[in-house]
C-alpha cells in the first residue's frame, strides 16, 4: 500500500490554493449504483479513496496499523451512510473526508495520544511559515521528521497544510479552540524545521 508523500515546502507553507488529496470526483452514476447497494460500485469508491484516507490516518495516528483500522472503519461508515449523502452543492469527496478525519481523531482520543502535545503558551512565533533548508525537501526526510512529532501536533500540521482546514475547523474537530490549532501549527512547524535541519546536517 502506497503512502502519499508531500514535499516539505508544502507542509510548511500556507494551505490556501492547495487542492485536498481527497479532491477526487465521483460520477453521480457511480454514487447511484452504490446507493442501490451494488458491491462493484463500493469497490470502485474504495479504490479511489484508499490512498488519501490511509495517508491522512498515518499522518494523524502515526502508525500504519492504526491507519489501516481507520481506513476500514471509514469505508464501513461510508457504506452504511452513503444513502445519507445528497450532495446539494457539496462534493462527495468532502463528505468522505470528514468521515475519515473524524475516525482518525477518534482513534487519537481513544489512545490518549494528545497527552504528548507540544506545550502551548499562547505566543505564536513570527516565523511559523518559514521554509525549511532546500535539501530537507526530500519526502523520506519529511516522513521521518513528522514521525517524531506528537500525534496531535502532526495532525494539526497535516489538516491545515495538506487538507486545507482552517484553525476554526481544526479546533472544532479536535474539540479544542482555534488558538490551540494555531499554537500547535506554529510550534510544530518550528520543531519540524529544526528536525529537518538536524537530519540534513547528519547527512552532510
Amino acid at each position: 500500500m502506497l503512502i502519499e508523500t508531500v514535499p516539505a515546502a508544502a507542509i510548511l507553507t500556507p494551505a490556501s490554493g492547495r487542492a485536498s488529496s481527497f479532491a477526487i470526483e465521483v460520477p453521480e452514476a457511480l454514487l447511484a449504483r452504490a446507493r442501490a447497494g451494488e458491491h462493484a460500485a463500493f469497490e470502485q469508491i474504495y479504490r479511489r479513496f484508499e490512498r488519501p484516507v490511509f495517508t491522512l490516518a498515518v499522518r494523524i495516528c502515526g502508525e500504519r496499523e492504526a491507519a489501516a483500522d481507520v481506513l476500514q472503519e471509514t469505508m464501513l461508515k461510508v457504506i452504511a451512510r452513503i444513502g445519507d449523502f445528497r450532495g446539494r452543492g457539496s462534493p462527495f469527496w468532502g463528505w468522505l473526508r470528514q468521515i475519515a478525519v473524524n475516525e482518525a481523531l477518534m482513534h487519537l482520543r481513544r489512545g490518549r495520544r494528545q497527552a504528548g502535545e507540544l506545550p502551548v503558551d499562547g505566543h505564536e512565533p513570527a516565523d511559523e511559515q518559514a521554509l525549511p533548508p532546500p535539501a530537507a525537501a526530500d519526502a523520506a526526510q519529511l516522513q521521518r521528521a513528522l514521525a517524531q512529532l506528537p500525534a496531535a501536533t502532526r495532525g494539526v500540521l497535516w489538516l491545515y497544510h495538506a487538507e486545507g482546514y482552517t484553525h476554526e475547523e481544526i479546533g472544532e474537530l479536535m474539540q479544542r479552540t482555534p488558538s490551540f490549532s494555531k499554537s500547535q501549527l506554529a510550534r510544530g512547524t518550528r520543531r519540524l524545521r529544526a528536525l529537518l535541519q538536524i537530519e540534513e546536517n547528519d547527512h552532510a
